[in-house]
């Protein structure tokens, strides 16, 4: 089995899960076409988690020649306040079950550590973090759900950056959740680069636990550096210094990604985040990734 291509709406997820200009169905209708077997859903896509309009949401999706294959979801595990911590888990264990019933057993459901608040020290978040995912994993194990720890930088709606964006908490992190069977990496390379940290170093030490990946490219803007980027982490969403362009001309290295994909027999999914700067740009990624996919990947 060879790893599989996926689509998400970069460009369109102000409109749907902030203004509400555009409805997830929309972006389904918009996506038919597109040279991708997969839509990655995001929590914030949805008005409403009753199974009714769950149905609904997936149905549109099979109709339009897709499968779901991962939920994304930014719970925030690292709060001062427990009882956001404990809302953050509740939020989530519905959200795998929303997972379930739009893709069934197999699916990834994202899990990121939450915000580095100034005030929580590094120990601190780890055990906080590691002891909210340690209440969601009997439900993900129950349904066949895959939770994905992601290197992320910061949700989109976040006002401080990731509390495991840097390789070394992240790997920590990591090892202090020993679950290997429905706890995992997502794995996106654009994120190690802008923590300042080498992503294909990350990957090779994280390669055995990936089961999903994000392949977006990454660009600083003319006159930007990380160190100016660093500076604008409490604000909100992301620096408008990070720009998105087409998959494989930007800052990573995808035959040295892929091959390493290659080499541990990655057969998860690989989604696109893409579209910043139109559908062809989109399109023109999904075809990168599928050539990728050929040329490490070949047919049996």
């Amino acid at each position: 089995m060879r790893p599989r291509i996926s689509a998400f709406p970069k460009c369109y997820l102000d409109a749907i899960a902030g203004e509400r200009s555009m409805t997830v169905f929309e972006w389904i209708e918009l996506a038919q076409g597109l040279p991708a077997e997969g839509l990655e859903m995001y929590d914030g896509f949805f008005t409403s988690t009753e199974d009714a309009y769950i149905d609904e949401v997936a149905a549109a999706v099979h109709r339009a020649g897709f499968v779901v294959p991962m939920l994304c979801c930014s719970p925030d595990f690292t709060n001062p306040e427990a009882s956001q911590r404990e809302a953050a888990v509740q939020r989530q264990l519905e959200m795998i079950r929303v997972a379930h019933r739009l893709g069934g057993e197999g699916t990834v459901c994202r899990v990121l550590s939450g915000q580095r608040y100034p005030e929580v020290e590094r120990e601190q978040g780890i055990q906080w973090v590691r002891e909210c995912i340690d209440q969601l994993l009997p439900t993900a194990r129950g349904l066949g759900i895959i939770l994905g720890l992601e290197n992320h930088y910061k949700d989109g709606f976040w006002k401080y950056p990731e509390f495991a964006q840097k390789q070394d908490v992240f790997l920590e992190l990591l090892n202090a959740i020993p679950e290997t069977e429905f706890f995992g990496v997502q794995y996106d390379p654009s994120n190690a680069i802008v923590a300042g940290d080498d992503p294909i170093e990350l990957l090779r030490a994280v390669a055995p636990r990936v089961v999903s990946m994000h392949a977006s490219d990454r660009y600083l803007e003319e006159g930007a550096s990380l160190e100016s980027l660093k500076q604008s982490d409490g604000t909100l969403g992301y620096s408008s210094s990070l720009k998105h362009g087409v998959t494989g001309k930007g800052l990573n290295d995808y035959d040295a990604i892929f091959s390493i994909l290659a080499s541990h027999n990655y057969t998860g999914w690989i989604s696109i985040e893409d579209g910043m700067n139109g559908m062809d740009e989109m399109r023109e990624s999904l075809e990168f990734l599928h050539s990728m996919v050929d040329k490490y990947f070949p047919q049996a």
